[in-house]
Parts: C-alpha cells; sequence; structure tokens
C-alpha cells in the first residue's frame, strides 16, 4: 500500500521535509542558546542592581598605551557591575550624546571624563537632560559640572559600536558611545566602558535624570524556539498525512460508493 513511498517523487519529497524540519530544529536552538544569553544577561543587571559598588580597577583594567588610546573591553562577567571611583570632571571634553530616549522623551545624555589619579580617565553618562526649546536637537542647557574632587558610583556599560564624533563650536557631540572612537578625542588614555551614574558625591544636579538600564526581551526568543520546533513537527506529520492520502487514493478508499437503485429493490412486507 505505501510502496509508492520508494519512487523518486516521494524520496525527493521525504529528503525535502526531512532538510526542512532540520534547519527549523537548528533556527529553534540557536533561539535557545539566544534565550540563555540574554538571560545571563538580565541576571547581571539585577545582580549590579543589588552589589555594593566594587573599585573601577576590580572591574575595568588601566588602559596601556597613550593619550587618544582605550583599554581592553571589560569582561561579560563584570558589565552591569557597580563600582565607584574618584576624580576630577574635565569640563573642557563634555561629549553631548544626542538622540537619546528616556520615558519616551529625546534630548541628551551627558557624557563627561573623570581624570583619575594614575592619569587615565573613565568616561561617565552623568544622565539624561531634555533640549532646549526649539525641538528635539536643539542644543540643552547643561547644569554646572562640579569643580573639586567627585566620587561617583555607577554601572558597567560596554562600549556602543559604529559611533561617529562631531565638533560643534568646539563642543563634542555624537549619536553612539562607542569608547575606542571617543577616545581619539581625549587627551588622556580612557577605560575600555563607561560608567552609568548612580550616585555621586557631591550630589547631582537634579535636573539628571538617571538613565534606566532596560532588561533584554529574552522570553521572545524563548517563544520563537517552540515556534520553530513546532514548525519542523508540523513539517514531518504534514508529510505523513500526504503520504497516507495518497495510499488511501491508490486504494480507492475514498472513492465513493455506487448509487443504490432502490426501485430495483424488492418489496418487502405483508400485503394489507
Amino acid at each position: 500500500m505505501y510502496r509508492f513511498l520508494l519512487t523518486p517523487r516521494w524520496l525527493g519529497y521525504l529528503a525535502l521535509a526531512l532538510a526542512a524540519a532540520a534547519v527549523m530544529v537548528l533556527l529553534g536552538n540557536w533561539q535557545l542558546h539566544r534565550y540563555h544569553a540574554r538571560t545571563e544577561v538580565n541576571e547581571r543587571i539585577d545582580a549590579g542592581a543589588r552589589m555594593a559598588p566594587v573599585p573601577l580597577a576590580d572591574a575595568l583594567a588601566a588602559p596601556t598605551g597613550g593619550p587618544g588610546t582605550a583599554g581592553p573591553a571589560p569582561a561579560e562577567k563584570v558589565t552591569w557591575s557597580r563600582v565607584t571611583a574618584t576624580g576630577r570632571y574635565d569640563t573642557g571634553n563634555l561629549v553631548l550624546v544626542r538622540g537619546r530616549t528616556v520615558d519616551d522623551g529625546v534630548g541628551f545624555e551627558v557624557l563627561t571624563p573623570l581624570v583619575l589619579a594614575d592619569g587615565t580617565a573613565v568616561l561617565v553618562d552623568r544622565g539624561w537632560i531634555p533640549p532646549a526649546p526649539g525641538g528635539a536637537v536643539a542644543r540643552p542647557d547643561v547644569p554646572a559640572t562640579p569643580t573639586g574632587e567627585v566620587t561617583v558610583v555607577g554601572r558597567v556599560h560596554p562600549s556602543e559600536d559604529g559611533g561617529t564624533v562631531d565638533r560643534r563650536d568646539g563642543q563634542l557631540e555624537t549619536r553612539r558611545i562607542d569608547v575606542p572612537r571617543l577616545a581619539r578625542e581625549l587627551p588622556y588614555p580612557v577605560r575600555g566602558a563607561y560608567l552609568l551614574l548612580d550616585e555621586q558625591t557631591p550630589a547631582a544636579d537634579p535636573t539628571f535624570r538617571a538613565v534606566p538600564i532596560g532588561h533584554t526581551n529574552n522570553w521572545q526568543n524563548f517563544g520563537y524556539v517552540w515556534q520553530w520546533w513546532i514548525f519542523a513537527v508540523m513539517t514531518l506529520i504534514g508529510y505523513g498525512w500526504a503520504a497516507r492520502r495518497e495510499a488511501r487514493d491508490r486504494a480507492g478508499l475514498d472513492r465513493p460508493g455506487q448509487p443504490v437503485d432502490r426501485a430495483a429493490e424488492p418489496a418487502t412486507g405483508t400485503p394489507a
């Protein structure tokens, strides 16, 4: 009944179904890997919010190059951890990061180098401020930067990719916080990541709004895992359904029966 499955046409259907199912299983496995990776990021974010801050040097290695260079990127295990550092803000090299969104408002993040005792610096994202009246790209009025010694507590944020840096009227501006690219504009070596400010002594200006750290949407990846695996199973079920239907058609099991001629049937029953 199922010998037709050994014909070239049906063997081709089988190979196609198996190949498609295998690809879908691999895609599901890849999404599962993404789910685990994003879950680890979320766990580090949550752990960082609870931990006591550690010295900056424990998380970010000092750069070994000269001025205009960036140090090594942080290890994954220390990203989003809380660190503390003490130094002096370099107000002459403040960076405006434009086009940044907080609570649906588009404005600027203010990035300021904190120069440390060893002569290196770490970029500190002091927070978000709205643009000046006139539009989302209107340069804001930046609150005064503290002078003298400053102690900060912040989260280790990895460098963003793809940034370009412009100077407008002597002011550094960018859309992406690309630490190595920004380091080229600065007169000292810079640590390989930047800090999202949590606390500052002396206290930060209340105009600044803390930049939130959003969790990754790991459950979306988990949903894709099941989606691809279910598609793989449905592909094999579809092949089996098509094969069964072909077998029944060949056996004539699904052909309509011959109509019964009721007039030709003998009469039954006793006459009155």
